[in-house]
């Protein structure tokens, strides 16, 4: 298939579900980008992507924690496909808080792909786009950075500090013709929390996906998926610490 004229669709994060879904939402005439590990081993993705109806779909090596690697990336997919209309951080982990608790190189782990990293891209993508004088960004939250606990403050900890560094780069962005949607989902079911017990107002990959896709058409800034969780976010902000400090996942 031919590429269309507008810029593509690119997926970091090419494998997430979340990603998938959301690229599925898009895809449809749009040229699609899916930038992951072992991007040669993205045939379930990349035939769920061409179903959904999208104009052509490339795949794009890309590690997330690499950080020294992602301004070459994005010069280099620039120039093979475009200025980018659409990029998506997809990726993260949510790792082990019991054994981020004595093992600092796995806590430092967990901050590095779920902030580090997202900095750095971000700023790499930005910075591109400001120059493009186009372009839209998302960005994943969480409602577990509104304020973090106990049960799993390293996660949190990373998640509050992307959250702020995003509504940060949003303002900056102002004017400049570049949007910035940050997604503050709260517990997703799907691989990543596999064999835990759903919170209350839980959501799934496809959900979240499309209240995304939804958010990004209106241009919003901020999205709460599910709505319900932005008031009980401004309940939680309130309660007393000893009581906070007991707070489930």
């Amino acid at each position: 298939m031919e590429d269309t004229v507008s810029g593509p669709i690119v997926i970091f994060g090419g494998r997430s579900e979340i990603g998938v879904q959301l690229a599925c939402r898009l895809a449809p005439g749009a040229t699609v980008v899916l930038a992951a590990r072992h991007a040669d081993r993205l045939d379930e993705p990349i035939a769920a992507v061409t179903a959904a109806g999208a104009a052509a779909v490339h795949t794009v090596e890309f590690d997330a924690d690499d950080v020294a690697e992602h301004g070459r990336v994005i010069t280099e997919l620039i120039a093979e496909h475009g200025e980018i209309d659409t990029a998506v951080l997809a990726f993260g982990i949510l790792g082990d808080q019991e054994r981020a608790r004595t093992d600092a190189a796995h806590a430092v782990a967990i901050v590095h792909t779920d902030y580090v990293a997202q900095v750095s891209l971000l700023t790499h993508l930005a910075h591109a786009m400001r120059t493009a004088g186009r372009g839209s960004l998302v960005v994943f939250s969480s409602i577990a950075g509104v304020r973090v606990r106990r049960a799993n403050y390293v996660y949190g900890s990373a998640k509050a500090g992307l959250d702020g560094f995003a509504s940060g780069l949003a303002d900056a962005l102002h004017g400049s013709g570049v949007h910035l949607l940050i997604a503050r989902p709260g517990f997703v079911v799907g691989r990543m929390t596999a064999g835990m017990r759903p919170a209350p107002l839980a959501s799934t990959p496809d959900t979240v996906a499309a209240a995304t896709a939804r958010a990004l058409v209106k241009r919003r800034r901020v999205v709460w998926i599910p709505w319900a969780l932005r008031p009980l976010a401004a309940v939680l902000r309130m309660l007393p610490q000893p009581l906070w400090r007991r707070m489930p996942r």
